[in-house]
């Protein structure tokens, strides 16, 4: 915790429900402090935001459903987590992420255009990778997908390319890693129409950079080795993070 806030962050994220002892040193470290959960029927909607709000948490990122739910099913559970959300007044937010409810452009688009109230975490590289934005044309789907990113209010900060979906990026030169340049557009519009926003439920704007446990795969590995130092790619992240977010403050004025 102490070297999560020396490195400059001003918060953390858990899984919930974080031990009672890392809660209580991230917040002696003044730390922020949210988490992540899964709501798989309705009524877990209602445990995980009963949950954030008496461990007086920030907010929720969730993945929501398998993917494999149909229409009405799905309704069921993004109007769980609506009202949930109203009634703890704890702001949840539905992931881009494969194996959920959003994990295609086309299904989530569906429906925010039918539940306008629904604020997401921008996780991208699933659907960078997943969906291969550069195929087909990357202007075509950011067009397709902007009516969503204006509803962004937290964003999972991870780089992919058309067919890693986590990789290393070096000095994060887009001359090298060209497709940095495609996330610092998809970074930039989310942090832009934040600012223009005229009402949200928080006063700030999350960017989590995700530093996962080795043994779920989340970084390439080679002969047993990650292939970068991912604390060293997270301060990365955050700064072209940072450099997208003065961007946005410029063009939002």
């Amino acid at each position: 915790m102490a070297a999560v806030r020396e490195a400059g962050y001003d918060g953390i994220q858990f899984h919930i429900s974080p031990e009672p002892q890392e809660l209580e040193e991230a917040l002696k470290q003044g730390l922020g402090v949210c988490a992540a959960a899964r709501v798989n029927v309705p009524e877990d909607a209602v445990r995980v935001a009963q949950e954030a709000h008496l461990m007086g948490l920030e907010c929720l990122t969730l993945h929501v459903g398998w993917g494999l739910e149909d229409d009405d099913q799905a309704v069921r559970l993004i109007e769980a987590v609506l009202n949930a959300s109203a009634k703890h007044s704890v702001p949840m937010y539905v992931e881009t992420h494969r194996a959920t409810l959003f994990q295609d452009m086309w299904r989530a688009v569906g429906f925010h255009r039918r539940f306008p109230a629904l604020e997401f975490n921008g996780d991208f590289s699933h659907w960078y990778t997943g969906q291969e934005m550069v195929y087909g044309g990357f202007e075509t789907k950011f067009a397709f997908i902007k009516p969503l990113l204006e509803c962004v209010r937290f964003m999972h900060g991870r780089i992919g390319n058309p067919g890693s979906i986590q990789v290393d990026l070096g000095s994060g030169d887009p001359a090298e890693h060209p497709y940095i340049d495609h996330f610092k557009t998809l970074w930039t519009h989310v942090f832009t129409r934040y600012l223009q926003a005229e009402t949200v439920k928080q006063e700030f704007f999350t960017f989590t950079p995700e530093l996962l446990s080795p043994d779920i795969y989340y970084a390439r590995t080679f002969q047993g080795k990650e292939e970068s130092d991912r604390w060293h790619q997270s301060l990365l992240l955050r700064t072209i993070a940072q450099q997208c977010f003065a961007e946005a403050a410029k063009s939002a004025k």
